[in-house]
């Protein structure tokens, strides 16, 4: 009599984890296979040659002529309050955003520039 795949599909719905696992050693042992999953060797990346930082920091050096335009900045920038951003603009040097995007940093470092502060991008 020839088993069929309703018979198999039957049989593995009914039998427990116990019987399924002797099952699965007793296909390795007899077909010389295993059940173990292929695992996929990943490649490791590759770095560029020269790669800067991924993060970085905005760093104000100081102020500049125009205090209270950078101060202005500095609110809209870091969303303190005006007091907050006063202090922070007082403290020079002082970071404005850390451990940010290069990008990002480009970006802050653009409006303070504009606003006339000194800028540094650690």
């Amino acid at each position: 009599m020839a088993l069929t795949h309703e018979d198999i599909l039957a049989y593995l719905e009914s039998a427990s984890i116990l019987e399924l696992n002797d099952l699965v050693k007793a296909i390795e042992e007899k077909f010389g296979v295993t059940a173990a999953a292929p695992v996929a060797v990943a490649a490791a990346p590759v770095e560029e040659e020269n790669a800067g930082p991924t993060t970085v920091s905005v760093i104000l050096k100081h102020f500049g002529d125009a205090k209270t335009k950078v101060i202005k900045t500095v609110k809209e920038i870091t969303g303190l309050g005006l007091v907050e951003a006063k202090g922070l603009v007082d403290k020079c040097p002082s970071p404005i955003k850390e451990n940010i995007s290069v990008e990002e940093a480009e970006e802050i470092k653009k409006k303070l520039v504009e606003a006339g502060a000194e800028v540094e991008v650690k």
